[in-house]
């Protein structure tokens, strides 16, 4: 994952820090890891909700060049993390977590606000 240049980022972008979403040492480096491979150009791992999933909401992981008006960047774990402010209100005070086991490995967040969550962990609802 390329360190972006934060002085280029688009007009509207602000600077956010962990107790919006913090990411766990495991997490920043499987995170970079995986930038690695996946894209050259990314700078960042934007961090998102969609609706969907089993329980209503599901999260979002996806690497990006740019950053958009709105967002909210997030350096956590040597990972520049990138959160839409609509995400932002469900994500706020969130941990992403890794685990390399054979089962239930993966990314899992904990997700403070999230009042039921699915078994796997990808879904919740607040």
């Amino acid at each position: 994952m390329q360190t972006p240049d934060i002085t280029q980022l688009p007009e509207g972008v602000r600077q956010g820090d962990e107790r919006l979403v913090k990411l766990t040492l495991e997490a920043g480096a499987q995170a970079m890891k995986l930038s690695e491979r996946e894209s050259a150009s990314a700078q960042f791992l934007r961090l998102g909700i969609s609706g969907g999933g089993c329980n209503g909401l599901s999260y979002k992981l996806k690497f990006v060049e740019s950053a958009r008006k709105g967002d909210i960047l997030v350096f956590s774990s040597g990972v520049p993390l990138l959160i839409d402010s609509k995400s932002a209100l469900y994500l706020k005070g969130s941990e992403l977590d890794y685990s390399s086991a054979l089962v239930g490995g993966g990314f899992k967040f904990h997700n403070p606000n999230a009042t039921s969550s699915c078994s796997c962990g990808e879904s919740f609802s607040v």
